[in-house]
């Protein structure tokens, strides 16, 4: 049996609001509105970027929705690059999570609302980057909660719904592991809290990553 854990990225693989809201306010003041207060702007995280920014400005034609996008990427890469982007870092327990549930046998993967690059650069900071057999990105998908990220995880690392397990912190993420027939596992210290993730579906929430190793099969023996 083929056992796969899904990752989340910003909000549970790292911790990464401070930029992601550095970067939406520029991008907002680049195009003369009023940045969204930062508590908006942390319950989009999860989601694509063209998404996100109509849920922010739902008031502005849908046309410039992508454009703003495409500044809110300028403002990250510059930040990135002028080396002003603060460190992103592994929430506390992550990475001994991710040796234990390999050790243990499982198949790891990620399915994020982060470009290709942007998660390339995450894990490659955090020495990540050859422990994911699938890494699924807004690039190549629908934003979340639509399946299709979930679904390309489990053919690629040749899993079922059955023996899946998507982790995240958002409900975007628990209501796209139910669309897909994944087990949902929601983590408390994200982005949404632990009320919305079990209403979206999550059969369980962690209250810490050090738990994860023991929950996670515990789940799928349940089931």
């Amino acid at each position: 049996m083929t056992r796969l854990a899904v990752f989340d990225c910003d909000g549970t693989l790292v911790d990464s609001q401070a930029n992601i809201c550095r970067a939406m306010e520029a991008c907002f003041t680049e195009y003369r509105l009023p940045p969204p207060d930062r508590n908006a702007i942390r319950r989009i995280v999860g989601l694509s970027l063209v998404p996100a920014i109509a849920a922010l400005a739902p008031q502005i034609d849908p046309q410039a929705h992508g454009e703003m996008a495409e500044s809110y990427k300028r403002a990250f890469f510059a930040m990135r690059s002028d080396r002003t982007l603060d460190p992103e870092p592994l929430f506390d327990g992550v990475a001994e999570a991710i040796a234990a549930l390999e050790q243990a046998g499982w198949l790891l993967g990620v399915a994020t609302g982060k470009s290709d690059r942007g998660l390339a650069h995450i894990l490659a900071h955090h020495g990540l980057a050859d422990r994911f057999v699938t890494l699924q990105t807004a690039d190549r998908h629908p934003s979340k909660p639509h399946p299709a990220m979930l679904h390309a995880a489990i053919v690629q690392a040749g899993a079922t719904p059955q023996t899946t397990v998507m982790i995240g912190d958002t409900s975007y993420d628990m209501l796209m592991a139910v669309e897909a027939g994944a087990h949902a596992v929601g983590v408390a210290w994200g982005y949404h809290d632990a009320h919305e993730l079990r209403e979206a579906g999550a059969v369980a929430v962690s209250d810490h990553a050090r738990d994860l190793p023991m929950l996670l099969p515990a789940l799928l023996e349940a089931m």
